[in-house]
């Protein structure tokens, strides 16, 4: 009886800290989106809905635009290039387990650190136009970062540098997981490397790619901190993503209640990404065992 309990005792408390601190505060952000708060939160129920005062803010529009093109091209590109990556990594290399971790470095580091690393990088007056220029190209112009059309392409070039290492690690553990004598038996039948991956090892990668984009497309909606060190939302809200709105509606424009909605809409779309993959993953879990 006593080793039976053991186990329970020794999980009780950070159960009870979850419970707490992460499903609370989600309960409570849910019923301060129903609340008339604003500079501070308040019980008293709001006479009209949030909800519909969020749907008819150009600004969370604009940001839920920007959301779908950056997550898009940042899912897209790190998983093309973290494959690409992990397809020539596979090939046997020399100093395999350097470039691993040179692919793999980027993301140690923090976003703000990427942030801040990337604005001086793209920063026309001391960045890569700037270099360009010294070098003898006059007309050199990258100027991304300033433009209010293409500076959410640049905080897609941060995100893709941080993460695309990451993906090579997931594509790479599939690949390293491909039965060998299938591959031998397409080399015997006189196939080419190129159809071998596109016919033979690519569909057998479809886990790797499910994880991929699961985990980047959680993390492209929760991006705030990338987005606040590199272009600080700006210019002007030309690179505002949800995340972004929620911060600014909540702590600075002092509408907790409209800011706590959003975070309610943010919550929902990552439970759409995420709840299917964990019911995938139980069931196969469940399909395993004995």
């Amino acid at each position: 009886m006593k080793n039976r309990w053991l186990p329970a005792l020794v999980l009780s408390p950070s159960i009870i800290m979850v419970g707490i601190c992460v499903y609370g505060f989600i309960a409570f952000t849910f019923y301060l989106s129903f609340t008339a708060s604003t500079i501070l939160p308040t019980m008293t129920l709001a006479t009209e809905s949030n909800y519909e005062r969020l749907f008819s803010l150009r600004n969370f529009f604009l940001s839920v635009k920007n959301l779908g093109i950056f997550s898009v091209l940042y899912i897209v590109i790190s998983m093309l290039l973290g494959m690409f990556l992990a397809i020539l990594i596979d090939q046997r290399i020399r100093a395999e387990s350097l470039f691993r971790s040179i692919f793999l470095y980027p993301m140690a580091l923090s976003f703000i650190v990427t942030g801040t690393a990337w604005k001086w990088l793209l920063d026309p007056s001391i960045g890569f136009e700037r270099t360009m220029r010294l070098m003898g190209f006059e007309n050199f112009v990258f100027d991304w970062i300033k433009d209010g059309e293409m500076a959410i392409y640049t905080v897609v070039i941060a995100a893709v540098w941080q993460t695309s290492g990451f993906v090579m690690a997931l594509f790479l553990a599939g690949l390293r997981g491909i039965d060998g004598e299938v591959l031998n038996a397409a080399r015997v039948d006189g196939a080419k490397n190129w159809r071998i991956y596109w016919r033979v090892i690519i569909p057998q990668l479809g886990p790797s790619f499910i994880s991929s984009f699961v985990i980047l497309a959680h993390m492209a909606i929760k991006s705030y901190d990338l987005v606040i060190a590199l272009t600080g939302g700006g210019p002007g809200r030309a690179t505002w993503l949800p995340s972004v709105f929620m911060y600014q509606y909540t702590f600075t424009r002092n509408e907790m209640a409209v800011g706590a909605a959003s975070a309610v809409v943010m919550l929902i779309g990552i439970a759409i990404v995420v709840i299917p993959y964990v019911r995938r993953e139980m069931r196969l879990n469940k399909g395993v065992q004995p």
